[in-house]
């Protein structure tokens, strides 16, 4: 039968946030990639909220950004207004938050896209992948991706296949009794690759999330709204742009409130909401609930923030942040007209709910391989999540978790010691989500480690070894560590006496008297004392950069809890290290419980630390597994020696 058939060394399905992270990994690692998807308009198309980063999100930008992603790049050009969140709190939960240009967003990433070597685009829905079955001598994979087909009949065979669909496969919107069968903001959705997935035995659910709707700036009355600016010397997202090109005239955001009024339209019109009439099938974000939801599930809250953002600079659109919905028009305009501010509000585009499909994440291995389809990846809300930035991370991981096997080098996994992208991904592939996952510094046990400040000092040689990262970028984070060690060192070495002078200022500064045998670093510890107000008595002092200092005083001041929870690492890191083989009967471990053998012989830990974070394995099962691993090794052994 004629048609086009092309060979490729990797093919992309989707352009969202996951596929183009997936897809420049791959390219730039230099093997020829083409990505599709429905359309061209979808390229880093963001459909809900106009912002990346925030709490723990704004965690995983950086860390993206510190292995040779290129989400916090692209925010860094376009963004409107930038905030560091939760300063009035300890430095492991301080999170960058930016209002992007969406429009610029989108167009600035595409065009990065657009004109990155070895990487195609191609604008067709993609119905179905190719594999064929394998003989794995292990037992492991059963099969092998080795392609794909478009919906037009073209073949476009790959070493590497890596599904980042977002929420478009059998997507529908909703807003109230009206249901549109498209993907988000109107743009096609994808139809047929769905029952693809099945026929390969992948198991699929049905997951919801919503948007709130968009309004006319011309039609608010920002007079009765709080402003909200951003902060007054931006950090950028990315360690590579210079932080003086991102000093801009920012715009103002605005915080109104919900009332009962607003309660009380909803609860009188709850028979006409789509989730509670029962005609919404998928499962909703628990932490980033509907209106609805709020008013329901927070019956005895009198208010809910609702937050008006501007959706570029070249639009008069505001998103209504807090406010997402599935009501009917009539309702929504009734509700958020309630609203102090919006009274007069004119609506441009509705709020509206979207179901799709997805898969369960616990089919896939660290790397984001499927478990037994080799060469076919998924990353992105197709694995369960919410959120650009979680995407994003998951694209990246695939992206280069697919070079790597078609590169023949090791794989890439990040543990939930080394960064937030670790504790992400561990998360979906080993625990049993079964709502739109959503990543919360709350997550992450080794937090203090892993702040977003100190991610390029966390993994910018990771991103180096891989080749994602410039030689110049790593020897820059390299000549960082070691401007930080010195100045750490001057400070520990560096004696303070007890003179006049000195015992002024520390006066004035409302501190304690100093004692003999002080050092600035000693000094430092002190709550009402940091590291700019110590440089009247720090006469040796050379300058510095800001992102030097900021290290300086963080590891300095947060020394003991940083050792602690080094040591805490280390516990973690023997449980990691005991690896468990992949193809290990757990019929062959009798002293197992019946649920923990089920549990282990589906999800197929690949570590004993992995297996003790899956669900119904107890610690009693975990030491049962010690003990037959140590035989199992012992036995292992001999037959390889020849015993």
């Amino acid at each position: 039968m004629p048609g086009i058939r092309e060979k490729v060394d990797v093919c992309v399905i989707g352009a969202g946030h996951a596929g183009c992270e997936a897809a420049l990994a791959c390219a730039r690692l230099g093997l020829e990639t083409v990505i599709f998807m429905v359309s061209v308009d979808s390229i880093a198309l963001m459909p809900c909220n106009p912002n990346i980063g925030g709490s723990s999100k704004g965690h995983l930008v950086r860390e993206l950004d510190a292995l040779g992603g290129e989400m916090g790049k692209n925010i860094d050009k376009t963004f409107i207004q930038s905030k560091m969140l939760n300063l009035s709190k300890g430095p492991a939960v301080h999170s960058l938050r930016a209002q992007a240009d969406k429009a610029d967003y989108t167009r600035e990433m595409r065009r990065v896209i657009e004109n990155q070597e070895h990487l195609t685009v191609k604008q067709t829905e993609v119905c179905r992948i190719l594999t064929k079955d394998i003989a794995d001598k292990e037992g492991i994979f059963e099969k092998e991706a080795i392609g794909v087909v478009t919906f037009t009949g073209a073949v476009y065979e790959s070493r590497a296949v890596i599904l980042c669909t977002g929420t478009y496969l059998n997507a529908r919107c909703l807003c109230g009794e009206a249901i549109s069968y498209t993907g988000p903001n109107g743009l096609q959705a994808a139809t047929h690759l769905t029952d693809s997935l099945k026929e390969l035995g992948i198991k699929t659910r049905r997951f919801k999330t919503g948007t709130p709707a968009r309004m006319d700036k011309r039609s608010l009355d920002f007079s009765k709204m709080e402003i909200q600016w951003g902060s007054e010397r931006v950090v950028p997202f990315s360690f590579s742009t210079d932080p003086e090109t991102v000093q801009i005239e920012q715009v103002p955001c605005y915080l109104t409130y919900t009332n009962e009024k607003t309660h009380e339209i909803i609860r009188n019109n709850l028979d006409r909401s789509p989730i509670y009439a029962g005609i919404i099938e998928g499962t909703g974000p628990r932490y980033c609930p509907s209106i609805e939801d709020k008013v329901v599930k927070f019956a005895d809250k009198s208010r809910h923030q609702v937050f008006i953002e501007p959706e570029g600079l070249h639009t008069n659109e505001m998103y209504v942040g807090g406010m997402s919905s599935s009501l009917p028009e009539d309702v929504q305009l009734s509700m958020y007209r309630s609203v102090p501010g919006l009274e007069h509000c004119k609506i441009v585009r509705n709020a509206y709910a979207i179901e799709y499909d997805c898969i369960d994440a616990v089919q896939l291995r660290p790397t984001l391989e499927f478990k037994k389809i080799r060469g076919l990846f998924s990353g992105g809300q197709i694995n369960g999540s919410s959120g650009y930035e979680e995407a994003a991370a998951q694209g990246l991981i695939a992206g280069i978790n697919a070079a790597m096997e078609i590169l023949g080098r090791e794989p890439f996994v990040l543990d939930r010691s080394e960064a937030y992208i670790g504790v992400l991904i561990d998360d979906l592939v080993t625990k049993e989500t079964q709502e739109p996952y959503r990543m919360m510094t709350s997550r992450a046990e080794y937090r203090l480690l892993l702040r977003q400040d100190n991610a390029d000092l966390r993994l910018r040689e990771k991103g180096y070894r891989i080749g994602l990262v410039s030689e110049e970028a790593y020897r820059k984070v390299c000549r960082k560590r070691e401007l930080i060690e010195e100045e750490i060192d001057r400070l520990k070495h560096t004696s303070i006496g007890a003179s006049a002078e000195n015992q002024k200022f520390m006066e004035d500064c409302q501190s304690a008297p100093i004692r003999s045998g002080t050092n600035l670093a000693e000094l430092m510890c002190r709550p009402e004392l940091s590291y700019e107000k110590l440089r009247k008595i720090d006469t040796e002092r050379k300058p510095l950069p800001d992102d030097v200092i900021c290290q300086v005083e963080i590891e300095i001041k947060y020394e003991g809890y940083i050792a602690r929870q080094l040591r805490q690492v280390e516990q973690y890191k023997k449980m990691e290290k005991k690896t468990i083989p992949e193809n290990l009967d757990y019929d062959k471990i009798p002293s197992l419980r019946t649920e923990a053998r089920q549990k282990l012989a589906a999800y197929r830990p690949v570590s004993v630390g992995q297996a003790s974070r899956i669900s119904g394995v107890s610690p009693a099962d975990i030491s049962v597994l010690l003990v037959f691993l140590e035989h199992y090794n012992r036995e292992e052994k001999k037959k390889s020696d020849g015993l």
